[in-house]
């Protein structure tokens, strides 16, 4: 076996691993880290706003979670128990708000049928947010799968990257549980 053959199937398997690693070999904000504000179209219940990270800190800590593609299974399923832990989010004073790449009019249709009306999913179609919160997937037009709590200073007190969207539900409610009910 020639030196080249080994360094072309090196090469090879490199290129396939680097395509198939865990999404949480790959950087997200740390703990401590100032959480980048941004203001960008969102819906819940159907019906659009404007999100405002920093308007809605003012009212306790965010619950920001990143997804690849609104209506795939994963997706769905992480939206389906968001929903489902919401008002449980709510209790302790934090607001649940799910972003993608995806366009307004395909979230303003997630918000309803997949988020039962009962948290914001934000548009991000340029990627800047995306970008910001290094949650940026290999896959063009998609965000990788990556959950922060932000807290009401402005910064990361916990982030979850993985690939099962249920643990994404659980550990960021661990997190907000951790901070306790902020002051009215």
């Amino acid at each position: 076996m020639s030196n080249q053959f080994v360094f072309l199937n090196a090469a090879r398997l490199a290129a396939v691993a680097a395509l198939v690693l865990p999404l949480s070999a790959w950087p997200a904000l740390k703990p401590g880290a100032v959480a980048p504000a941004f203001r960008t179209p969102a819906a819940v219940g159907g019906k659009t706003f404007e999100f405002d990270l920093a308007e809605a800190l003012k009212k306790g800590p965010v619950v920001l979670y990143f997804f690849p593609k609104a209506f795939t299974k994963g997706c769905t399923i992480e939206a389906n128990a968001f929903a489902e832990a919401t008002p449980r989010f709510a209790a302790l004073g934090a607001t649940v708000v799910g972003m993608s790449h995806d366009d307004i009019d395909t979230l303003r249709k997630f918000s309803v049928e997949e988020c039962r009306d009962r948290f914001a999913v934000a548009s991000d179609p340029q990627a800047r947010t995306i970008k910001a919160y290094d949650a940026s997937s290999l896959l063009p037009g998609m965000a990788s799968r990556i959950s922060y709590v932000i807290g009401q200073d402005g910064r990361i007190t916990f982030a979850h990257e993985g690939s099962d969207p249920l643990k994404h539900v659980e550990e960021t409610f661990k997190a907000v549980q951790s901070l306790g009910r902020p002051p009215r």
